[in-house]
């Protein structure tokens, strides 16, 4: 565990399912990831009407870009998740979904999840943020 990451619950606050209400890192080197999206190398949008498969293309994704800054998912600090879809059952299975993958470490830090009515490329259902602190 990187120990410049302090995730904190108060006790004046909502249980969570797995999140912190707030992270705690000391200044230092940041990495801000942008929105990972379920692209294939080639662009291609990764399973079209399948939550599932996108999500794991966005693990996939995410895992190879932290590391490309010595990044691994514990160091990540921030998460928004997006996914197009009202129903709470929907969005409670992307959070499940999301955990137990390859980055599941990183959504026990601050996150946020949404649903949106749209993203930005034609079938895609789910986009990440990531906002990690960088080792030394």
């Amino acid at each position: 565990m990187n120990l410049r990451i302090d995730r904190i619950n108060s006790e004046g606050l909502h249980p969570t399912p797995g999140y912190h209400h707030v992270t705690v890192v000391e200044a230092g080197r940041t990495a801000y990831l942008a929105g990972q999206c379920p692209l294939d190398p080639t662009g291609a949008v990764v399973g079209l009407g399948d939550l599932g498969r996108q999500i794991d293309q966005i693990a996939a994704n995410a895992h190879a870009a932290l590391a490309v800054v010595g990044a691994r998912p514990e160091d990540v600090i921030r998460t928004v998740i997006y996914v197009v879809s009202t129903d709470v059952e929907v969005l409670a299975d992307a959070w499940r979904r999301l955990n137990s993958s390859v980055v599941g470490a990183a959504f026990t830090s601050a996150s946020t999840l949404l649903g949106v009515a749209q993203l930005g490329f034609p079938g895609q259902l789910i986009e990440v943020d990531f906002t990690a602190a960088l080792p030394d």
